[in-house]
């Protein structure tokens, strides 16, 4: 099955182009080697109402399955992804989240100050992931062996039933 995903970065200084956006590229770069496909990128800065209508504008455009955000998920006062998705979240997809940060617990204590979310709008998937390009990375592979079945489910498939 091909996913489609919108990758968007929340970042002030990639946003105003003072520093590379890796964590875009290598997530990017992470959905390719699955064999999938990145139909939306955008860099946008830590600004409620810009995270929040990117993420409408993708999502209710239906051209993504998954949308991918990195960053803007800890506690600094500009840290308004979590609330940004909360905005246009249909449904809450906590599962995923917790797996997340159960998995990143195991590496670094810090990932338990991660405020990040996951849910539903639509038919799409909304995943936030961490800022850094590492922990950005190996939280998407934690959520990876599920994503098909998710968009399956999501997409009402007839075969979403036998991939129990």
């Amino acid at each position: 099955m091909s996913i489609r995903f919108g990758i968007l970065t929340v970042s002030d200084r990639s946003a105003r182009g003072e520093r590379t956006d890796r964590s875009g590229i290598e997530l990017s770069a992470a959905v390719k080697i699955k064999g999938w496909e990145v139909r939306e990128q955008a860099i946008v800065p830590d600004e409620i109402d810009q995270i929040r209508n990117k993420l409408i504008a993708w999502c209710d455009a239906h051209t993504v399955d998954v949308v991918l955000t990195t960053g803007g998920t800890g506690f600094s006062n500009r840290d308004v992804t979590p609330e940004a998705s909360l905005d246009v979240i249909e449904r809450l997809a906590p599962g995923l989240t917790e797996a997340m940060r159960r998995a990143g617990v195991s590496i670094t204590p810090h990932a338990m100050l991660s405020r990040a979310v996951s849910g539903i709008r639509g038919k799409t998937l909304i995943v936030n992931l961490p800022g850094s390009p590492t922990g950005a990375v190996q939280s998407l592979e934690v959520i990876l062996p599920v994503l098909e079945h998710a968009v399956e489910l999501l997409n009402d498939d007839p075969n979403s039933e036998s991939n129990h």
